[in-house]
């Protein structure tokens, strides 16, 4: 995708632009020109020039480690607890991994952590309120939340952190009777500015950024309108002049009517003999093929080229010639391959001769009967004449006997609203032009409808045969890996088993900790004021962590779409700071009540050991991140052997 920035080849993807941009930038500051295909994890760069787009996102996974310093620092004030939340981090074999490879990952996490320090930063001017640097930090904020929802959706997770803090951090200075009405207007307002209005302004300028540059056509325009495609250079549709208006005779394209709708599309393939009649399949595509032209013809006679064009009008009858199989689209009360309530549709006939199923009414949403059928502009419904039922397609990849394109069906309700179709491409010698510019998109439109598309594009993702996936209830627990590479040295992403188990179990004795805490407070026990302030200190910061990790997480439980185990580093980083605080915290009680002559002997050598189990587990599970080679750890002889701790990891 970098490639395709600096080559300006406009392609589809299902996260917003800004990290690739940016990786694409790296790559031209340091060399590359955008021509190594990047095919598979793997391949021999040979003299590609791609250091420097490693280098980038390796800088900005390693930013990481400090940002995680100085956060906990503001919450906590205490240096032990930034060593060992900035430790978990360093010594975490996953975040390391992710940062060592041209990916989103370690530019999403160094924009969330950045983010989450500039709204922290903000924070501990609130008695200094509209000074230079409590503007500066508000903004900054601002900036990197935009920058953080513009790599990837997760993004929105770290605003509703900040969102939420803000909400409650208002609620306080509602509250503050020290503080007018209008002061606290003035405090609103500066947040919608700061909070709302810039985050929108950069990322609506990432996007003027991303329509700019990628200005050629490119493989993702099928996901896209007719319109958009019309602004891409070297797209059928650019610059170009057609009919607008459809003849009989005319060969045409079909395009789903909705935001990231497919051509209606054929090839030579037969349904397999589980899905009888055995006929030719009919299926809807969302990339350019030659397989997606027909040529519509009337009902009960072939189209005449020498006499002058009939144009098709809304309530004909119709037949649509696929136009190199020609065979006819066809449809009958067999059911659907997937949707098993809808109707087969198929391709029958030989050279534009079939039968009565391949009989079709067209008319237009919203238009008399009679009206012309118009390029572009008109919604269809193309209704099989003796089914009664609407020309249809799912967002259902079939198998791979139909090449996993998605299913097209014949819908038994006529008013299902997502049967719609429109006439995209027209071949016509005998019909006026018109220029497609009419058709041309505004800004908002464009940025509208790539938010549409990438929408439906990623609750449209799901996994490939035989690919491996993950759950979130799998994530915390490390039961899983993704592997990276499978070659001579074998990288696989795991989280270093010891200190996410660690984290795991922390989190769980924080809960505890806190239960008992209250219950003490709760009866009166007494306790010294400096003693309570400390654990309001300790407390605050760790419950705000773990909405961050809770925010970060808990979400992917809802979401039907493919997930991998690196989705869970964002939530990882907090449940670190989380882990360090409370380390520090149970090290501090417990030399509370050592006697004094131990204390600090206790307190040196927990802290030692503490950071030498990070040191030592990351030295034994470090070739997970620079790579395995020769055996499975299986093997006696593995560099892996006796580390394959649960049976699910693949190394």
């Amino acid at each position: 995708m970098g490639s395709w920035y600096i080559n300006r080849t406009f392609f589809f993807d299902v996260h917003p632009p800004l990290g690739k941009m940016m990786i694409g930038l790296a790559g031209i500051l340091t060399g590359y020109d955008g021509s190594f295909p990047f095919s598979k994890p793997g391949d021999d760069y040979g003299d590609t020039k791609y250091v420097g787009m490693r280098v980038s996102c390796a800088l900005l996974g390693a930013a990481v480690v400090p940002l995680s310093y100085k956060i906990v620092w503001l919450l906590t004030h205490s240096i032990i607890s930034c060593i060992f939340a900035s430790s978990l981090i360093l010594f975490e074999t996953g975040t390391l991994t992710l940062s060592r490879h041209i990916l989103l990952d370690p530019i999403m996490m160094f924009f969330i952590m950045a983010a989450t320090y500039c709204m922290l930063q903000f924070l501990s001017y609130k008695n200094r309120p509209f000074t230079v640097p409590w503007w500066f930090w508000m903004c900054a904020t601002g900036f990197f939340l935009a920058c953080s929802i513009g790599v990837k959706f997760v993004g929105l997770f770290v605003i509703l952190l900040c969102g939420i803090t803000t909400i409650i951090d208002l609620w306080n200075i509602l509250g503050d009777m020290s503080l007018s009405f209008p002061d606290c207007l003035k405090h609103f307002a500066a947040r919608v500015v700061g909070l709302i209005m810039i985050p929108a302004i950069f990322y609506i300028i990432f996007f003027g950024i991303h329509l700019k540059v990628l200005n050629k056509t490119g493989n993702g325009d099928g996901f896209f309108s007719s319109a958009f495609q019309s602004q891409l250079i070297g797209n059928k549709l650019y610059n170009v002049s057609m009919p607008a208006n459809i003849a009989y005779g005319s060969i045409l394209t079909l395009k789903q009517r909705r935001t990231g709708g497919a051509y209606l599309h054929s090839h030579w393939h037969l349904y397999p003999e589980e899905h009888p009649p055995k006929q030719q399949q009919i299926t809807t595509y969302s990339h350019k093929d030659e397989n997606n032209y027909w040529i519509i013809k009337q009902a009960d006679k072939e189209p005449d080229n020498d006499a002058p064009p009939q144009l098709v009008r809304s309530g004909d009858m119709i037949r649509l010639e696929h136009v190199v199989t020609h065979r006819n689209l066809h449809s009958h009360r067999e059911p659907a391959p997937i949707s098993k309530r809808q109707y087969q549709v198929t391709g029958y006939g030989q050279n534009g001769y079939g039968d009565a199923n391949d009989i079709w009414v067209i008319e237009i949403q919203g238009a008399a009967k009679g009206a012309v059928v118009q390029t572009v502009r008109s919604k269809l419904k193309i209704i099989h004449y003796h089914v009664r039922c609407a020309l249809h397609a799912n967002d259902k990849k079939l198998p791979k006997w139909g090449w996993e394109q998605l299913e097209a069906t014949c819908h038994p309700n006529v008013r299902e609203p997502k049967a719609l179709w429109s006439v995209e491409e027209v071949k016509d010698a005998r019909l006026p032009n018109v220029s497609f510019e009419v058709y041309c998109p505004s800004f908002i439109e464009k940025i509208t409808e790539s938010h549409a598309v990438m929408t439906q594009g990623n609750s449209g993702l799901k996994p490939k045969e035989g690919e491996i996936t993950s759950r979130p209830w799998q994530w915390p627990i490390d039961y899983r890996g993704q592997i990276f590479s499978g070659k001579d040295f074998r990288i696989y992403l795991l989280g270093n088993p010891v200190i996410f188990w660690l984290s795991l179990i922390v989190m769980i004795i924080f809960l505890v900790i806190y239960f008992m805490y209250s219950l003490r407070c709760q009866r009166g026990v007494p306790m010294p004021k400096m003693l309570k302030d400390y654990h309001t200190r300790m407390f605050t910061a760790c419950w705000w962590l773990a909405l961050g990790w809770a925010l970060h997480y808990i979400p992917f439980w809802f979401m039907s779409r493919v997930l991998y185990f690196h989705h869970y580093f964002p939530a990882y980083l907090y449940s670190a700071m989380l882990t360090g605080i409370m380390l520090d915290y149970m090290i501090t009680r417990i030399c509370l009540i050592l006697p004094e002559k131990y204390t600090i002997k206790f307190f040196y050598a927990s802290v030692f050991v503490i950071l030498a189990i990070c040191v030592y587990s990351f030295y034994l599970f470090h070739p997970l991140t620079y790579g395995m080679s020769g055996p499975l750890a299986k093997d006696e002889t593995s560099m892996m052997y006796g580390l394959k701790w649960l049976d699910s990891w693949d190394i």
